[in-house]
């Protein structure tokens, strides 16, 4: 990423900020940390604290499989060596498994590996806990940034400037809002940008075990056209997290388990390979909807869309955080190589930002989409046809190279 910027201004809002950012998770927060070590002067716009500490000794429950790009996000604004390392578990071999359990007849098999790849790990399994902490300590040394915490009710642009609105009755003026607000993000409603929206009719629910054997660094998959996506992503030392995409009413009676009972329901796709799973104490799981939001754009006038404000798409193959990173860096990139008569808020440039990302987005959302729905069906014919398209990519070392290489975020 380069890190100088234009020191131009053209716009008169850029004399107080040039950009805002909307929204604090960790594709907002590293953002800004990003846009400002480029030379930009950034609010970050927060909502207010959670009052709750959590033990930080606990394992948290949502984990992200970041890959080569988010590595290099993350290392270029130097927030990935300030994270706790002794809880970042590196990615060497994913197995991923068509119709779920073992015996079943030609189950399908597709297998990745960082050494085939020649890499050093295929991705990395963060906590958002550490990452979070991580971007914190960064930002308040961060010179550029001032971090505010409040919520806008209002979003005004007139020529050059676009003004938020808080409840507290403030008002902030920039060359550019970048809405990094979520899925629902109130930036693109403010907007007025369209959207293709559809429910899976699927829950994640995710919580972390011990395992009797070791993992070896293995990221497991298996699909299920009754089960769902059940993924175990290791975690450091005899430990995974569970990523389990199941039909709502599935979910809504594992969610009724004791986390020892859901254990066991795990052992007919886990125990082969990982031996018991035992709960981590305390015991948490969560749970989250899981659906397809299609934006119709990117970018409205003087305002950019990142992360899941921008694109929402099925976890399975975990790469939204990744997207939303993806973001981030085209987003700095095109800012700092503007010409100089254009300020970073200008259509123009903007445009620039939604063509180089188009690609890789619609690409990511076509392949979630389609997968979900390929294993969704529990048609013989179907299922012999994936199961068969699975095993015969396993045996295709160039085409398993190009999806490695995609995976990888190169």
């Amino acid at each position: 990423m380069t890190t100088q910027a234009h020191t131009h201004t053209s716009s008169p809002a850029a004399a107080g900020t040039d950009i805002c950012i909307v929204g604090d998770g960790a594709v907002g927060k590293t953002a800004a940390l990003g846009l400002a070590q480029a030379g930009f002067k950034v609010t970050l716009l927060a909502p207010p604290p959670a009052s709750a500490t959590p033990d930080p000794a606990s394992w948290d429950v949502r984990v992200y499989a970041l890959n080569h790009t988010a590595h290099r996000l993350l290392s270029s604004v130097r927030v990935w060596d300030a994270m706790d390392a002794g809880r970042i578990a590196p990615v060497d071999n994913m197995t991923v498994q068509g119709d779920g359990l073992p015996e079943k007849a030609r189950p399908g098999l597709l297998s990745f590996d960082a050494y085939a790849a020649r890499t050093d790990a295929l991705a990395w399994i963060v906590e958002d806990r550490n990452l979070d902490q991580a971007l914190d300590a960064a930002l308040r040394f961060a010179p550029n940034v001032r971090v505010l915490h409040g919520r806008a009710t209002a979003l005004a642009v007139a020529g050059e400037t676009a003004t938020l609105t808080l409840e507290s009755g403030q008002s902030l003026s920039a060359a550019l809002v970048v809405g990094a607000d979520g899925a629902n993000s109130w930036v693109r409603g403010q907007c007025d940008i369209g959207l293709d929206y559809r429910a899976y009719g699927q829950n994640a629910i995710v919580t972390n075990f011990s395992c009797e054997l070791p993992h070896r660094g293995v990221a497991y998959q298996w699909f299920s056209p009754t089960e769902g996506v059940i993924a175990l992503l290791p975690l450091p030392a005899n430990r995974v997290s569970l990523v389990w995409s199941a039909p709502q009413a599935l979910a809504d009676q594992l969610l009724q388990l004791p986390l020892s009972a859901l254990a066991e329901r795990l052992a007919q796709w886990a125990k082969p390979v990982l031996g018991t799973l035992t709960p981590l104490q305390p015991e948490v799981a969560k749970v989250f909807p899981l659906r397809l939001i299609k934006p119709h754009a990117m970018i409205a006038p003087r305002v950019a869309l990142i992360g899941d404000a921008a694109h929402v798409v099925h976890p399975m193959a975990g790469h939204g955080m990744n997207l939303g990173f993806g973001d981030v860096a085209a987003l700095i990139d095109i800012l700092v190589k503007r010409e100089p008569q254009y300020d970073c808020g200008d259509e123009r440039v903007l445009r620039r930002y939604a063509r180089a990302r188009k690609e890789e987005v619609l690409l990511m959302q076509i392949a979630t989409d389609g997968l979900h729905r390929l294993f969704s069906t529990e048609a013989e014919p179907v299922r012999l046809v994936r199961n068969l398209g699975m095993s015969l990519v396993n045996h295709l070392p160039i085409l398993k190279r190009r999806l490695i290489a995609h995976a990888l975020g190169q």
